[in-house]
């Protein structure tokens, strides 16, 4: 990979992320920013948290993007019986060989759909953190790494909170974004009754991409140019948040690192080679709203995550 020029690699990667995207907009009718989003996270190698109510699409845009992808799938409904087992899997004993023997759990998989994550115990919602920051799973003194391509999309519904446990700041830290879907247009409302008039479009749609294609998408957001006054931007932007009115814990380092990993992809989206401030002012809020505690009085007053990330966006000084 390294030893392609940055011309045909940035070239090709652009190329990869269009098909994708238009490929999963055959299906996801109205919602191009969701996917934008959705595929910054995949190309810059995080994860993503869509909160959103039922019925507005998110386990079709997780599938979608797998089809797209010739992607293994595995979904996972959580569930406060659920075990950190039931997730990563066991080791039973063979009667035969006379040997235990690792049962590999849905993570063993490219993109793992943790639907309504949030109703499961902490005990299992942790069973997620190593995997998610490292890309590997530590079981029975053994250390199984993931596949490459490893991308956790996990929903929870921000309305209904009974019977729920809510994330724990590791676990929020842990998804490079966070945003929800919505709904649509009326008019994108009635093509999507047309399109599911006699099947799904998730059964006829076709990859488009496959596992090298990504691989080559991921080194191209890499070698998109991020200038270091860009980078000290990034940094004033996350320190102000610590010291946000209202703010108990702002952001992390890891908040720098996905802000600049993700503005490096929108830019290779828009067909740029350097990232420019309005990326990473695009994609501030997703970024950075979820990673921040807020004071309960804050809260009480009004305030909240994204209207702290707002003002620190109008208070921080862009660099010329």
């Amino acid at each position: 990979m390294s030893s392609l020029d940055p011309e045909p690699l940035w070239s090709t990667a652009a190329d990869t992320y269009s098909r994708i995207q238009s490929n999963i907009g055959k299906v996801m009718r109205g919602q191009s920013e969701a996917i934008r989003k959705l595929l910054a996270a995949f190309a810059a190698g995080g994860h993503v948290l869509l909160e959103d109510v039922p019925g507005t699409g998110k386990t079709t845009l997780a599938k979608a993007l797998a089809c797209s992808i010739d992607a293994d799938f595995q979904r996972i409904q959580f569930t406060p019986d659920l075990l950190p087992a039931d997730i990563l899997g066991v080791s039973l004993f063979n009667q035969r060989e006379q040997a235990f023997e690792f049962h590999e759990g849905p993570v063993f998989t490219n993109i793992l759909l943790a639907d309504e994550i949030n109703r499961a115990s902490p005990r299992t919602q942790s069973a997620l953190l190593e995997a998610m920051g490292e890309g590997q799973v530590s079981l029975d003194s053994q250390r199984r790494p993931l596949d490459s391509l490893f991308f956790v999309i996990a929903t929870q519904n921000p309305i209904e909170f009974q019977g729920t446990y809510p994330l724990p700041e590791a676990q929020m830290d842990r998804f490079a974004l966070r945003f929800s879907l919505g709904y649509v247009a009326a008019s994108e409302e009635v093509q999507i009754l047309s399109d599911q008039s006699t099947r799904h479009p998730l059964d006829s749609l076709a990859a488009v991409s496959n596992h090298a294609d990504i691989e080559r998408l991921r080194d191209g957001v890499r070698a998109i140019a991020f200038a270091d006054e860009l980078k000290r931007y990034v940094v004033d932007l996350i320190a102000a948040t610590r010291e946000a009115d209202g703010v108990l814990i702002g952001a992390s380092p890891r908040a720098s690192l996905a802000l600049m990993k993700c503005a490096q992809a929108l830019a290779l989206f828009d067909g740029e080679d350097f990232v420019t401030p309005e990326r990473v002012q695009e994609i501030a809020a997703p970024v950075i709203a979820h990673r921040l505690v807020m004071d309960p009085q804050a809260r009480y007053s009004g305030s909240d995550a994204a209207g702290v990330v707002a003002q620190v966006l109008d208070q921080v000084p862009v660099p010329a």
